[in-house]
């Protein structure tokens, strides 16, 4: 397989994330947050992009996930920052996260993986 390829792995069954709700899955040392918006199923990475913190733990409104401990806010259906991270009295700008492609097969959700990871 070249480092081009793709492949799925499944990291949950559809029943496991409820609307409105998110799960930190692992594909190899790549942790990954599944969010369930309306229905459809979205997957970036788990980590804030500023202080690392575990965005699982966060709270979903819609397509936005806030971080716990910073209280910056990604977009679940792709990843982009939508409002930095709070420090002191100001708020600055982080890094947009990876956001992964997402598939549905019968009740298993499935994230791309490239052949690369963990290698």
């Amino acid at each position: 397989m070249s480092s081009h390829e793709r492949s799925f792995t499944k990291v949950a069954e559809t029943t496991d994330i409820l609307p409105g709700k998110m799960m930190k899955v692992k594909i190899k040392e790549i942790e990954i947050l599944i969010a369930n918006v309306d229905g459809k199923f979205y997957a970036i990475d788990n980590k804030c992009s500023n202080d690392q913190a575990d965005l699982s733990t966060g709270t979903l409104k819609g397509k936005v996930v806030t971080c716990p401990k910073n209280s910056a806010e990604f977009d679940v259906t792709s990843g982009k920052n939508v409002k930095g991270p709070k420090m002191m009295i100001f708020r600055v700008k982080t890094d947009d996260l990876n956001s992964y492609e997402v598939k549905i097969e019968g009740n298993d959700i499935l994230v791309h993986q490239l052949s690369t990871w963990g290698m």
